[in-house]
């Protein structure tokens, strides 16, 4: 199974990466996740974006917030799938890192879920993976399944209290 790269541009941003990590973990998807900034370490960050490829990944998980270049400076230097997890935080409360993100000029696309959506950015990153590999995907079956079946029980137990 291909490892997941997750990025954050700040130590501070773990707290809302966490859910990605937990998702993965549920989903034994091997993950490798490191701290970058894409205006405070730009070559640091270039050297291991240009490692993935080689190292075997099939997609990147990008978190940032304010002005949240993070994912298209992944995408810039990689053909591999980019998530972009816009964070909380700032004057907006992450509206400024959505609409960065979803901003990306013609010919460098990343996919962006919700502001603090951490756990669908995994989601989407276990779907990648998925396209390969049928254990996966069997999983996000049952993972889906499992929703569902959540969502009818609540109802039930709603239905009786009225």
């Amino acid at each position: 199974m291909k490892p997941v790269a997750v990025v954050a541009g700040s130590s501070s941003d773990l707290s809302r990466v966490q859910p990605a990590l937990d998702c993965l973990d549920d989903f034994g998807v091997p993950y490798e996740f490191r701290i970058f900034s894409a205006h405070r370490t730009p070559g640091a960050l270039e050297a291991w974006v240009a490692s993935l490829e080689g190292r075997g990944f099939g997609a990147v998980i990008a978190a940032a917030g304010w002005s949240a270049h993070l994912a298209g400076a992944v995408a810039a230097r990689t053909v591999l799938p980019v998530i972009a997890l816009p964070l909380s935080g700032g004057f907006l409360q992450g509206a400024e890192a959505l609409l960065s993100m979803v901003q990306m000029p013609p010919g460098v696309p990343v996919a962006t879920v919700g502001v603090d959506g951490a756990k669908n950015a995994a989601l989407l990153a276990v779907e990648i993976l998925a396209v390969e590999d049928v254990q996966l995907r069997e999983r996000l079956w049952r993972f889906r399944e499992e929703q569902r079946q959540a969502v009818l029980k609540a109802d039930a137990e709603l239905g009786r209290k009225l």
